[in-house]
Parts: structure tokens; C-alpha cells; sequence
């Protein structure tokens, strides 16, 4: 072996233990891996030419641009897909218009904002390059969102929005960039010819995207793909119709294969395809692998030319594109929905940019380079780095204490044991939207709980350190779960006393213990006897105790605190017509006490109502108690 090759196996075993560093600090540190990504990057390419006066990581380290470009190709192939494949039909019917008019109303706003912006900042590079950056900072890609959302559970409805919005802008911006590039600013052509090159390209990518979903759903489900290796078979199988996707699409027409990887994946993500559980955990880890490969090498190659080009007027730029587009466009997309001025503040916060640009930026600079046209090469590529940098470093790292400010991270709910109760209990708050953090010792059942999913955090739940960890100071419920009364006795003080959490509940194993419990102060249930309700339920309530076990699939019962003064002080006769359909109020509870209201009962602010009916009315009706829809 050459000593060049040594040299080259070496650096790329080290970009990937970066990659993998980056994934550890952001799990430890509850910060998107972006920006470990970005600064282990930075740190190859233009601090180590500071430094050392010679790059780690260039353009020759991987054979020039055509090399490069199909590392980066394929790479972006396998991003692309694993995002769209996540993206499920019932995701995006949470908010089904505020997604359609992000990726049009507001992907509009953006492209001619951020353009404008650029020609009044830098007019000397022209429409066509402003119109370019425009197109390339459309995208707010699933590489930079689904690791924030990662770290800041927010409502079903947001994330939804934020990922459907992601996954959509990454295939029409890198499409509309291309176009934007061979029309305006290498052919010259009028401005007129994008739209007829847009549609043709984003075609052919949808009609090889459904060709290849097509092919691979058919030998997943109808040919034996050998029993003894059929999981395996079907990983590598599906891997391979990402790539082919996105390599035969890019064959008919540049930057098609973005939107013929996100067709298939999305195709054959919402299919009934086998193994399903087994390709997701290899896309994931393969995906992980390769964006943190890709980002680190896009980092590095940045060059010090292009920043300094920018200059502090590139912060002008991305200080419009971050504090006053994306606002705008959010707010004038979500009107009217059902989105609260605190969610939209939020999504009008999160708009970080990603792989794509940086992807695509890079490959048109160096053409740009070739055509002598430097100077809007270096504005080009300085002004998408720095914006991926600034949004993704400030929007990723303050995205949770933002979520918290604005209150629109669901109940935080702690539960101490992780055993079959702890989890029947949390599957049945997180179906509710709930952000549900289980703690537990025992380390064969913490790598079988986060196997199924659960957020876990290891250690004594007993221990005030590993309480504080799971996040007790935030929370509005601990429940104290385990088979040990002792242990949960001692988790109840603690969350009383320490974290002064609102809602504390403990399990009694021993119904003995029920009264010393309850005697100092803590909310008990006995095990044995919920067990003993629970057949009583069944024998004389049949219909209901069903209905109650089915509950978030057929219906829900969900308690609220009356806070929306149009619904105050007014009888139940006139606020129930104002709730939605099949949402009753069944009880109110006021001063502790708990009533059936008759109609003529008046509620008044601060009441506690107990709505009933079907999931999704009930979710709406509680909105509306809180004043959300206002």
C-alpha cells in the first residue's frame, strides 16, 4: 500500500470517529450534531490553514471536484431517502395546510426575500447569483431539523410541520437551484425558461422514484429473498433502490436524483413493506455515518477567500433571512390554523439550513471558479456557509431553551421503573403527545426499553443527580413505578421536596402501604387494587371499561384547566355548542370538589373540566379551554 493511500484510509477513519464523537457529544449535550459536525470541519479545512499554514482535509485530498461530487452525490442520495422514508401520511395530516403553504407560499417568500436581500447587500454578483443563494437557503432539510426535534420534543403538529417542510424544500431547492444556475447565471436565459425546467426535472425524478419504489416493494413482498438472510437481504436491498433512484434520475437530469430518492423513500416508507424494523435501524445508522462524513468534508473545504468576500455584510444577510423572513413567511403561511402564537413563533425560530445547500453551493463555486468569476463564487459560498454556520449553531443551540420559553414542549412526565407498568404507562402518554422520560437500573431492561423507543435515563431513580438528569426540575409529573414501596416512597420526597414537582403519584405493591403513603402527602395507587377496579370494570361497565382501554385509538379523556375568557362565567348549555363535535364536558371540578354539570351550571376560570370524546375533538376542545385558538 502507497503511503498516499495510508494517508487517505487514515484521515477517512478519522473524519468518521469525528462523526461519531460529534453523535456522542450531541446525545450528551442535547445539541444538534450539526454543529459538532460544522467545527470538527472547520477545524480540518480553515483553522488548521491558519495554524498550520496547510489544510488537513482539500479539494485533492478526494481527487478533485468530479470525485467529490459523486461522494457527495450519493451521500445526499442516502440523506434524502432515510428522511423521506420517516416521513409517514399520518405525520403529515397533523397539519396537512400549514405543510402545503410552507413549501410553496413560504418557500416563495424565501427564494425572493433572501434574493432581494443578497443584490441589496452585494449588487455588484447580479440577480442570477442573489437568485441562486435564494434558491439554495429555501432548503431547511431533515438533516438539521430531525436533530433538533431530537432534543426538543415539541407537539406532534410542530415537528410534523418542520420535517414535511424540511424533507419537500431539500428536493425543490436543490432542483431550483440547478435550474437557476443553467438558465440565468451560465446561459443567460430569461428568468421565464425556470419554470418549464423546474417541472421537467422534478417529473423525470418523481417518475423514476416511483419506478424504483415500485420494482423494490415488489421483490421485498412477492420474492424470497432467501429465509436464512431475508432481513439482511432487504436492508441492502432497499439501500441499493436509494442509490439506483438517485443515480438513474441524475443520468436523465442533474439534481432529478433528489426528488426520485425522496419518492421512493417516501413511497415504500408509508408501504407495508417486511422488515420494516430492520431497515430503519440500518438506514439510520448508515445515514448517521455518511452526513456526518459528508458535512465534515463540506466544512473543511470552505475557504478563508469566500468568508473574507462576505464579510461582515454576510451577517446583514443571514440576520434577514433568520430574524425577519423567516418569521414572515411562517406567519403568513400558518394564518388561520390552528397553530398557537407560541408554536409559530417557535417554527418562525427553527429554520436551519443544511446538506444541501452546503452540498450544492460547493460544486457551483467551483464552476464558478472555473468561468473566472471568483469574486461571486467566493459570495455564493460564503454566504450559504455562513448562513448553514449561524442558524445551525444559534437556531440548533437554542432551540430548546427557546421551546421552553415560549411553553410549547409538551408535559414533561418522569416515570422511576422502566418494568412492564412503566411502560404500559408510557406508551400510553407518549401516544397523548406526551414527553415521557423513563429512568431505570437495570441495564438489561434499559436496552430493552430503548430498543422499543422509550427515552431512558440509567441510574437509581432514587438518586437526586439522576432525577435532576432526566429533567425533575422541568417536570409537572414523577411517577414513582417500581416493584420496591420503599424506593418509590423515597422518589415521591424527593420530587416533593427537591424539585417541587406538581404531580407526584406512587405505586404500592403492598396495599398496607397505601394509607402510610397517602398519610404523608403522597398520591398512591395500589396495585392490587387498581387490579381488583379494573375486573369490577369489566364486569359491570363492559362498554366503558373497553372504550377506556382503547383510549387515544377510538377516544379520549383528558382533564383541563379553564383558561379562555370567552368560555368564562357562561352556563354549560352555551360553551358546550362551542366545542367541537363529539367532545363533551363530563365533569368540572372546582376547589377540589368534582361535579356532573347539569346545563345551567355556570363555569368560571380556573375550573378544571374533564372533556370527553373522540381524540381528536378533545385535543381541540382542550385548546380551546386554554385560549390556544385565539
Amino acid at each position: 500500500m502507497s503511503a498516499g493511500s495510508a494517508t487517505l484510509i487514515a484521515l477517512v477513519a478519522g473524519i468518521i470517529a469525528l462523526g461519531v464523537l460529534a453523535q456522542l457529544l450531541s446525545a450528551r449535550l442535547q445539541l444538534p450534531s450539526i454543529i459538532f459536525y460544522i467545527f470538527a470541519g472547520l477545524a480540518l479545512g480553515p483553522a488548521a490553514e491558519l495554524a498550520l499554514d496547510t489544510r488537513i482535509v482539500s479539494l485533492s485530498t478526494f481527487g478533485g471536484e468530479t470525485t467529490l461530487s459523486a461522494v457527495v452525490g450519493l451521500a445526499v442520495a442516502i440523506i434524502v431517502f432515510e428522511g423521506a422514508f420517516h416521513l409517514q401520511v399520518d405525520r403529515i395530516r397533523e397539519a396537512p395546510t400549514a405543510s402545503f403553504r410552507l413549501v410553496t407560499v413560504g418557500a416563495a417568500i424565501a427564494l425572493i426575500g433572501t434574493a432581494v436581500a443578497v443584490h441589496l447587500v452585494y449588487p455588484e454578483v447580479g440577480w442570477g447569483i442573489a437568485f441562486l443563494i435564494g434558491a439554495l437557503l429555501v432548503a431547511t432539510g431533515p438533516t438539521v431539523v430531525t436533530p433538533i426535534l431530537q432534543v426538543v420534543p415539541v407537539r406532534d403538529r410542530v415537528s410534523a410541520t418542520l420535517e414535511t417542510e424540511g424533507i419537500i424544500n431539500d428536493v425543490t431547492a436543490a432542483i431550483l437551484a440547478v435550474v437557476v444556475f443553467k438558465v440565468i447565471v451560465i446561459q443567460g436565459e430569461t428568468p421565464a425558461d425556470i419554470l418549464t425546467e423546474f417541472m421537467a426535472r422534478l417529473g423525470q425524478g418523481l417518475l423514476v422514484g416511483v419506478a424504483v419504489a415500485g420494482v423494490v416493494y415488489y421483490l421485498l413482498r412477492y420474492v424470497d429473498l432467501s429465509p436464512g438472510d431475508a432481513p439482511r437481504n432487504a436492508r441492502l436491498l432497499v439501500l441499493a433502490g436509494a442509490l439506483v433512484a438517485y443515480a438513474g434520475a441524475n443520468f436523465l437530469a442533474g439534481e432529478a436524483g433528489v426528488a426520485a430518492a425522496a419518492t421512493a423513500g417516501f413511497l415504500l416508507g408509508n408501504a407495508d413493506v417486511p422488515y420494516e424494523g430492520d431497515i430503519v435501524d440500518f438506514k439510520g445508522d448508515i445515514t448517521l455515518l455518511v452526513l456526518s462524513f459528508v458535512f465534515i468534508i463540506l466544512a473543511a473545504l470552505l475557504e478563508l477567500d469566500a468568508l473574507a468576500d462576505v464579510g461582515w455584510d454576510g451577517l446583514l444577510v443571514v440576520v434577514a433571512i433568520a430574524l425577519v423572513l423567516r418569521p414572515l413567511l411562517v406567519f403568513v403561511s400558518l394564518a388561520g390554523d390552528r397553530f398557537t402564537v407560541s408554536e409559530k413563533l417557535f417554527v418562525g425560530f427553527v429554520g436551519p439550513r443544511g446538506i444541501i445547500p452546503a452540498s450544492v453551493a460547493t460544486l457551483f463555486a467551483l464552476r464558478l471558479q472555473e468561468l473566472g468569476a471568483v469574486h461571486e463564487a467566493n459570495v455564493l459560498l460564503g454566504v450559504v456557509f455562513l448562513a448553514i454556520l449561524l442558524t445551525a449553531v444559534f437556531e440548533g443551540g437554542l432551540a430548546r431553551y427557546i421551546a421552553e420559553y415560549l411553553d410549547v414542549i409538551p408535559m414533561r412526565v418522569i416515570i422511576v421503573g422502566g418494568g412492564r407498568v412503566g411502560r404500559a404507562l408510557a406508551d400510553r402518554l407518549q401516544e397523548r403527545g406526551e414527553n415521557v422520560v423513563l429512568i431505570e437500573d437495570d441495564e438489561t431492561v434499559v436496552e430493552q426499553a430503548r430498543n422499543e423507543g422509550y427515552t431512558v435515563e440509567h441510574g437509581d431513580g432514587t438518586d437526586t443527580d439522576v432525577l435532576r438528569s432526566a429533567g425533575a426540575d422541568a417536570a409537572k409529573i414523577v411517577v414513582a413505578a417500581t416493584g420496591d414501596d420503599d424506593a418509590n416512597l423515597l422518589v415521591s420526597q424527593l420530587a416533593s421536596t427537591k424539585f417541587d414537582v406538581e404531580n407526584v403519584i406512587a405505586r404500592a405493591n403492598n396495599p398496607d402501604n397505601v394509607e402510610p403513603f397517602e398519610q404523608l402527602g403522597v398520591q398512591t395507587i395500589s396495585s392490587s387494587l387498581a387490579t381488583a377496579w379494573a375486573i369490577d370494570n369489566q364486569i359491570e361497565r363492559p362498554a366503558l371499561s373497553h372504550w377506556m382501554t382503547d383510549l387515544d385509538r377510538v377516544g379520549d379523556v383528558q382533564e383541563v384547566e379553564l383558561r379562555n375568557p370567552a368560555l368564562c362565567d357562561r352556563p354549560v348549555r352555551e360553551v358546550g355548542p362551542e366545542l367541537p363535535d363529539t367532545c363533551l364536558i363530563a365533569l368540572v371540578c372546582r376547589d377540589g370538589e368534582a361535579v356532573v354539570p347539569t346545563a345551567d351550571y355556570t363555569v368560571h376560570d380556573g375550573d378544571r373540566l374533564t372533556l370527553l370524546g373522540r381524540t381528536e375533538a378533545v385535543r381541540e376542545g382542550m385548546a380551546l379551554c386554554r385560549g390556544e385558538d385565539e
